[in-house]
């Protein structure tokens, strides 16, 4: 699978509280999500290698990608197809060398300026855009709102209007059930999502009823 079919990315923790990370990657796959990012900061390096090598079990068994947050040399270590990091982490021409061949690069992007720049970076992938409301995985970062999907969908369609594609990007930041119709009407056909199926009762359940709202 390649950035351009996913639709619905989830970022988790190892969830130490619930001790069930085998069985909620699993279902969350089997849900309808396609790319699961390990996003956790409390996790020492040789914990977090043994974590994703169960992610990746489950990713293979489904078909599915799994990505790793920030950190270039776990990507290196694990041989993640996906590294994901922020405009505070390693710059994406330093990060890419760190990832295998064919390895995908992610961006987090938080203004149009950054999304542009991103669309245009030979080294990123795919961007994500956001927060678009205040979530707690981001303390401190200010909401964006539904404005940047929009620049976003603007940007899209610029690259379209001059016969060519713009690299595929998420919208990212408090989205859930109640606000999904929200984001796509306002330009997204990607989104990643983190409480709105790590909190919920059941995982499976919550990821095909947000898998519904997305296009094919």
């Amino acid at each position: 699978m390649q950035t351009s079919a996913a639709r619905l990315y989830l970022c988790t923790d190892s969830r130490p509280q619930q001790n069930d990370f085998a069985d909620f990657v699993d279902a969350a796959f089997a849900g309808g999500v396609d790319i699961i990012q390990l996003r956790d900061k409390n996790l020492e390096a040789a914990e977090e290698l043994e974590v994703l090598e169960v992610l990746r079990a489950a990713a293979v068994a489904h078909g599915k990608l799994w990505a790793v947050n920030d950190r270039a040399d776990i990507a290196a270590a694990s041989g993640a197809p996906v590294l994901h990091v922020g405009q505070r982490d390693l710059p994406p021409g330093i990060a890419r060398p760190f990832l295998h061949d064919g390895g995908i690069l992610g961006l987090s992007t938080h203004s149009p300026v950054e999304a542009a720049a991103a669309a245009a970076n030979p080294n990123v992938d795919y961007f994500c855009v956001g927060p678009l409301w205040a979530t707690p995985t981001k303390p401190g970062r200010a909401a964006v709102g539904l404005e940047l999907v929009q620049e976003a969908a603007r940007l899209e369609q610029a690259h379209e209007a001059e016969g060519r594609a713009l690299k595929p990007w998420f919208a990212i930041g408090g989205i859930d059930q109640q606000n999904i119709g929200d984001v796509i009407e306002a330009g997204a056909s990607r989104v990643v999502v983190v409480r709105a199926i790590t909190e919920a009762t059941d995982p499976k359940a919550a990821a095909q009823a947000l898998r519904a709202e997305l296009p094919a």
